[in-house]
């Protein structure tokens, strides 16, 4: 009966080792199934208005704190624009870093989870060509004007030019010899003149000759008026 009791009790003692072994790799399974990893990361390039976000989202189920960290690329090395913690959910938590991003720019992501994770996110985070609101990084070339358009250009300019026309020396011409040939005709002769002036007087001093000859003729009345008066008064006394 003991050595019965014995091989039962071990039987007994395998069958929990067997359990306990099964509940350990089933527990193991579920840690690993929960644990963070970096592709339950994810970060995009938007918009918020008109200016660009990046945006950050963690699908970790287990809600393990992690540190993201935005990195921004150029030839000269890379800058950095953000650090922030997220802890992920089943539905997703998502952070944003205020980036007023340009087209074709590279983004290096970080994601550190102690002790599950601390890597970038791969591939790096390339923006798109066109930035928010629609513009462009660079503005588009000034179109060069078609030959139609270049070849009017001078014509237009010598359009509003005006021409002389051939005319315009010779009435200048005629109208310079007009006047000598006027003044040629229309100068009087010394003859011409003398006679005019003969004629009309207007070179003699008749008119004042008349004038001082008619003041004489009143003083001279005046004269004889007052004389008969005075002889009459003389006589009378």
């Amino acid at each position: 009966m003991p050595i019965l009791r014995s091989a039962a009790s071990r039987r007994s003692v395998r069958a929990l080792g067997v359990a306990t072994a099964a509940v350990a790799l089933a527990v193991g399974a579920a840690g690993n199934a929960l644990a963070c990893n970096i592709g339950e990361f994810s970060a995009d390039a938007t918009c918020d208005g008109a200016k660009g976000v990046i945006t950050v989202t963690d699908v970790d189920a287990g809600g393990v704190n992690a540190v993201v960290t935005v990195f921004r690329q150029s030839d000269g090395g890379e800058e950095k624009v953000g650090e922030q913690e997220v802890k992920g959910s089943r539905e997703g938590t998502t952070i944003t870093f205020t980036e007023d991003w340009k087209p074709s720019t590279e983004y290096r992501i970080h994601v550190k989870a102690a002790p599950y994770v601390d890597e970038d996110i791969k591939p790096n985070l390339v923006t798109p060509a066109t930035a928010c609101g629609g513009g462009e990084e660079e503005e588009s070339p000034t179109p060069t004007p078609t030959p139609s358009e270049s070849s009017s250009t001078p014509a237009e300019e010598e359009s509003e030019t005006p021409v002389p026309s051939p005319s315009t020396p010779a009435a200048s011409e005629s109208e310079s010899t007009v006047p000598a040939e006027d003044t040629a005709s229309n100068a009087p002769s010394p003859a011409a003149g003398d006679s005019n002036l003969a004629e009309t007087g207007a070179n003699s001093n008749t008119g004042v000759i008349a004038g001082v000859a008619a003041a004489l003729v009143v003083v001279g009345g005046g004269a004889v008026f007052f004389g008969m008066r005075r002889r009459g008064a003389k006589s009378e006394s």
